[in-house]
């Protein structure tokens, strides 16, 4: 019993970190219907940005919400200039350069920190918070799930009670009556891209503080596949689904596979995916994904 209570732990805590990315990737999907690949890569690179005002002697929030604003900024200049230009429904050009934008990043973090593992700071407070028997809940693990509820209220707040949130809203249901309407359809969805690079960093920030990981260039490609997993399990329009679809995935990796003997540990990604494909057999929106509806 304490075993399975530490593997619901450790899932908890993997869980949080993966909806906090999904969160990332929802909202640039409900914009563009695009699914972001450089989306690891900016959290990646807006972490590193927290890591080196950490170093510099600023304090460790004020870093993260500095490294929010820096990367948000940087995500809108991307916007702007690579991703405008190009019909928002065409989505085989904007693909590619998302997978170019992905490769980029990578090198820039690569040629200014190496890929030599650094430690990140530590953002909660040290030692366990709960002990059950041998099993224990560390404070980490709470902070970081507090921190997705905090998230995801924090953009449900924003997207549904301020103009530009509405705006948001309108364009991710439909571009053209949004543009008839008077929206600015561009600043629109570049205000989407900024928030999601953001919500990434802080979500990259809080994978990287894990007490076992170090940051390096690399260290989001895993993260990533996972995160865009637990998104479409949730449903790909959906935050609240992100966060469904992040301690899923997260079960799935610390309690399914350990207990099915015959799964090691090395086929932990292709157990996820499995589950993926049962869960969109029966119901392809996802969890709490929006049905299409279309017209006969």
């Amino acid at each position: 019993m304490d075993l399975f209570l530490q593997r619901l732990f450790d899932g908890l805590t993997n869980g949080s970190a993966y909806a906090l990315i999904a969160v990332a990737l929802v909202l640039i999907f409900k914009a563009t219907t695009l699914v972001n690949f450089a989306q690891g890569e900016q959290a990646m690179l807006g972490a590193f940005i927290v890591l080196q005002l950490w170093n510099w002697g600023v304090p460790m929030w004020v870093a993260v919400l500095v490294g929010m604003l820096i990367s948000g900024i940087l995500a809108a200049g991307l916007e702007r200039t690579f991703i405008r230009r190009f019909d928002p429904a065409d989505h085989l050009p904007l693909v590619i350069i998302t997978l170019g934008l992905f490769l980029v990043l990578n090198a820039v973090a690569a040629i200014v920190w190496r890929y030599d593992p650094l430690a990140f700071p530590q953002l909660f407070p040290h030692g366990s918070a709960i002990t059950i028997g041998n099993a224990r809940l560390s404070w980490y693990s709470i902070f970081a799930f507090g921190s997705c509820i905090l998230v995801l209220l924090l953009l449900h707040v924003l997207l549904n009670r301020t103009k530009i949130g509405l705006s948001f809203r309108a364009v991710s249901s439909n571009l053209e009556s949004s543009r008839l309407c008077g929206i600015k359809v561009g600043p629109t969805l570049q205000f989407g891209w900024a928030l999601a690079a953001a919500a990434g960093t802080f979500g990259a920030s809080i994978y990287a503080a894990n007490p076992v990981l170090q940051i390096e260039p690399s260290i989001m490609l895993r993260a990533l596949i996972f995160s865009i997993t637990a998104a479409a399990l949730g449903g790909l329009d959906s935050l609240w689904g992100a966060l469904l679809g992040g301690l899923t995935i997260g079960f799935i990796q610390s309690v399914l596979v350990q207990y099915i003997p015959f799964i090691p540990n090395e086929m932990t990604l292709t157990a996820t995916v499995v589950v993926l494909l049962i869960v969109l057999t029966l119901r392809p929106s996802g969890f709490l994904g929006t049905k299409t509806v279309e017209r006969v």
